[in-house]
């Protein structure tokens, strides 16, 4: 193929059938198919496609992360917020391969992304070229699907088909590897041409009426149900629908973590999430219900302990899009593979309310029996009390909230109200460190007047926090609320648990620390005497505004200046690091093993 000359580039965008370089096709299809912003970091093989971004300039916007994987969290920020598919652009070798991560952390919690990688020359396939890396065998398990783009005119179809896959069904991220000779090839092009995905069909059938009535029957004959729903009503839109369930049957319902905001933590008939980490009062009513509704979720091992115990007296009703989730790891008396929300409006229509009400009484009972609660009398401040403060802080304006992995993730579940659909990012299949910071920059860049708040802890937040430069540089106003407790929390909790307290490398500052190593005696309410690093200083370096908080009256003030900040803020808060995350479901085990102090 011929070297794209610097006229066909400039008539790239004229109309559909006029010659175009590989990387303006590339990029007009992300035009065409809506893409307004994406997440890009360039490199060798990927150059040519940042020259076609800067001629659609006008039509979409590049956001510079300082790291890859900071991009591809960006990018699943800016989908789980919106729904949209969020696009991310590195080039090959270590570019691409830091992509990875983010790519199978987006698969187990299928979210749609596409992944567009730079890739040596087709000719230098395979010779170990410089930053030659193989990615469509490195990701073929943690992919959607994937694509090595070798012939050009091949580009456009590959692209419609990414798009489709991407979103289609459950969502998932799609991978084109983009060789540097087709970016700059040219030639005339058909913009729109058809599909070609044999044996590819990800709408789910319409389920037959007769499956609806059967549901119906099953919930009109249980005398303890629950509705256990997952992320799959929140990618399958289909909150408004759940909601409409929950008021006319009165049925007691949970949420996984992936399914927070799903339903209004201010419902009566609401249990919270459940789970390892999850409310005592959700698991125990899971544990003792006779029906259980499950609505887009995969029965995972957090969720579920020894799954064998898992709802065991229950009749159990699972509807979810991707059939190789029914029956996988808990099997279903009545396995209804469908989209959830058609599903719902169409068991609305004929659901009747069960007698339940004794079975609510008991709901509201364990609820008030098991609340999630900490020590408020503690004059510090503890994790939960500041974010419980936050979302009290928060509650009358529009807040999206991103974690990073640990405790603080887990607190923060549990003490945020999360009242809406798609204001809660989680990486909860993989667990990321580091999600944190970079999946609030892509919500930011989605919701530009919204505020946007990523609670994190000091271990995360430092696996990406080179992302505050791209907070100041793009004017992204993140918020961070650091809980700063100089350990890796959930690490060191389950040393505490499990390990006698054997410290095991989870203390994060200078290792003649008397927690670096050894047996700790340390008391509940411990700080780590040395603050390292200086957070504040840090965050002023990247240009972002930033202060520290340790008393418990300071706090609220001190979120105030934060939120008010016109940029990106810092807010480095002093906690103590033997804090637990009560209730907690040990790894295997059942309800009845839960802990609860």
């Amino acid at each position: 193929m011929s070297t794209a000359s610097s006229s066909s580039s400039a008539n790239a965008a004229k109309g559909d059938q006029q010659p175009m370089n590989g990387a303006d096709v590339l990029v007009k299809s992300l035009v065409d198919h809506g893409v307004e912003v994406l997440f890009a970091y360039p490199g060798g093989c990927s150059m040519p496609m940042h020259q076609a971004l800067t001629r659609y300039g006008d039509s979409i916007r590049t956001i510079l992360p300082r790291h890859e994987q900071g991009g591809a969290f960006a990018a699943q920020g800016y989908s789980r917020s919106t729904g949209k598919i969020g696009v991310v652009m590195a080039t090959s070798g270590p570019g691409a391969t830091n992509l990875v991560t983010a790519i199978a952390d987006a698969k187990l919690d299928s979210i749609p992304m596409l992944c567009i990688t730079g890739q040596v020359p087709t000719g230098a396939i395979g010779t170990d070229a410089f930053q030659e890396t193989p990615m469509v065998e490195i990701c073929r398990g943690i992919t959607k699907h994937h694509y090595l783009v070798t012939d050009l005119a091949d580009l456009p179809r590959v692209m419609k088909e990414a798009f489709h896959i991407a979103t289609s069904g459950r969502p998932g991220p799609v991978l084109v590897d983009m060789p540097k000779d087709v970016q700059l090839g040219n030639f005339p092009i058909d913009m729109d041409p058809e599909m070609d995905l044999p044996g590819y069909s990800p709408e789910a059938p319409k389920v037959a009426g007769e499956t609806i009535k059967q549901m119906a029957a099953a919930i009109k004959l249980a005398r303890r149900p629950v509705i256990y729903a997952g992320g799959g009503i929140i990618s399958g839109e289909a909150s408004e629908e759940l909601r409409e369930l929950i008021k006319k049957t009165g049925i007691p319902t949970v949420t996984t973590i992936m399914g927070l905001g799903a339903v209004s933590p201010d419902d009566p008939r609401s249990l919270d999430w459940l789970g390892m980490h999850g409310a005592a009062y959700a698991n125990y009513a899971v544990r003792d219900c006779d029906l259980l509704i499950a609505l887009g979720v995969r029965f995972d091992d957090r969720v579920t302990g020894k799954v064998e115990a898992f709802a065991k007296d229950a009749k159990i009703i699972h509807v979810d899009i991707d059939s190789s989730e029914l029956n996988k790891n808990k099997q279903a008396h009545i396995p209804v593979r469908g989209d959830v929300k058609d599903v719902l409006v169409q068991l609305n229509k004929i659901v009747q309310a069960p007698e339940i009400e004794a079975w609510q009484k008991t709901c509201t009972e364990l609820k008030a029996k098991y609340p999630l609660k900490y020590d408020n009398s503690f004059d510090g401040i503890l994790q939960q009390h500041a974010i419980a403060t936050l979302s009290d802080i928060t509650a009358d304006r529009e807040t999206y909230v991103s974690v990073g992995v640990g405790q603080h993730q887990m607190w923060a579940a549990q003490f945020f109200k999360f009242r809406n659909p798609r204001t809660w990012m989680s990486s909860s299949g993989l667990g990321t460190m580091g999600f944190g910071l970079p999946a609030a920059m892509g919500v930011q860049a989605a919701h530009p007047d919204a505020l946007v708040i990523d609670i994190d802890g000091d271990g995360s937040f430092q696996m990406n926090i080179q992302e505050l430069a791209t907070c100041f540089c793009e004017k992204l106003p993140v918020k961070v609320l650091l809980l700063n407790n100089q350990h890796l929390g959930m690490v060191v909790q389950w040393e505490d648990r499990f390990m006698d307290r054997n410290r095991a490398h989870t203390y994060l500052g200078p290792i003649d620390h008397e927690e670096a190593k050894g047996k700790s005696t340390a008391d509940r309410f411990e700080y780590a005497s040395d603050r390292y690093p200086n957070f504040v200083q840090i965050a002023k370096g990247y240009g972002c505004g930033a202060a520290t908080v340790k008393k418990k009256a300071d706090l609220e003030g001190a979120m105030r200046e934060m939120i008010d900040h016109k940029g990106p803020f810092l807010l480095d808060v002093e906690v103590p690091y033997q804090e637990h995350v009560l209730p907690m479901i040990p790894g295997g085990m059942t309800v009845d093993d839960m802990l609860l102090d």
